[in-house]
């Protein structure tokens, strides 16, 4: 039952990291040691355990693809999202510059022990972290778009999102801001439209299907410059993060209705300025924490 806990709790943890831009459910799932357990079950979902489903091999199923470790996993990160979508939206909306410095800590925190399980830095791991850091900066440079709710926009945006929101060091928020979706899918989320949520859970889970078997190819494989790629990944991502920006270019969504909305398109950063002790203090907290959930991950194994 401790154990169950636990791993609730890993969950809701990766639930509230996934609901920032810039912060990536796989970097939590990775810190607390469940990451490559998490990929080997979802890939386990396959055309034989499709069978062993019609076929009504329900407890064979159920073994086959770890399901309780997945069912207490996904409860907890789902928890997370419905409880904490609301309240980070109020944070990002009124403490902006202390959200994303507590986040930024984590997250550098997270490319320094990350990096340390790559088990030896050849020339290709650090091609590879090289290579990762520069497609992680490439993407928080890009512009987001003014996006779409059409039912196929949202399936295609679910499928982008969860496919990078369970790489360590790409966010799957910041996947769906780029696509223009994350307004509309947190307030999703916060009013309880299930329709909407329907709509992004279908392309998730379509796209998690798919993805984690090449990942999990990937791992068995290539372990060492993929974790090097990752902690790029990571290192890159920093620059989302960022806790003082400008916005260069914005876009009203939904004008002249209830709904209407001033949407970021282009932000760049800017150098630390006003009570930036504070959010200093805010960033080394994120690193603790890091450092803080890492050591709960080795006790809890």
């Amino acid at each position: 039952m401790l154990k169950h806990i636990q791993l609730f709790l890993k969950g809701m943890a990766m639930g509230a990291a996934d609901v920032v831009p810039g912060v990536s459910g796989g970097t939590i799932a990775f810190i607390t040691g469940i990451y490559e357990r998490l990929i080997g079950a979802i890939s386990s979902i396959n055309k034989h355990t499709l069978m062993m489903l019609f076929r009504g091999q329900f407890r064979q199923l159920w073994t086959a693809i770890d399901g309780t470790f997945l069912a207490i996993l996904f409860a907890g990160i789902f928890t997370s999202i419905l409880t904490l979508a609301s309240v980070l939206t109020f944070t990002l909306d009124h403490y902006p510059i202390l959200t994303w410095s507590f986040f930024f800590g984590l997250v550098a925190a997270s490319v320094w022990m990350m990096g340390r399980t790559v088990k030896q830095w050849n020339a290709q791991a650090v091609v590879a972290f090289v290579f990762g850091t520069m497609i992680a900066y490439a993407i928080t440079e890009m512009n987001a778009t003014a996006g779409s709710e059409a039912p196929w926009y949202l399936i295609l945006s679910g499928a982008l999102a969860i496919c990078a929101m369970i790489l360590p060091g790409i966010s799957g928020s910041f996947i769906l801001l780029l696509l223009g979706a994350y307004s509309t899918v947190l307030a999703a989320v916060a009013n309880r439209e299930l329709l909407t949520i329907a709509y992004v859970g279908i392309g998730a889970v379509l796209g998690l299907l798919l993805f984690s078997k090449g990942l999990k190819y990937i791992f068995e494989r290539f372990y060492n410059p993929t974790i090097a790629l990752l902690s790029g990944f990571l290192l890159g991502s920093l620059n989302k993060l960022w806790p003082w920006k400008e916005t260069l270019e914005t876009f009203i969504k939904h004008a002249g209705t209830e709904k209407e909305e001033i949407v970021a398109l282009s932000v760049r950063n800017l150098a630390p300025e006003g009570d930036w002790p504070t959010a200093v203090v805010f960033a080394l907290f994120g690193a603790v924490l890091v450092l803080g959930l890492e050591y709960a991950g080795k006790k809890m194994k």
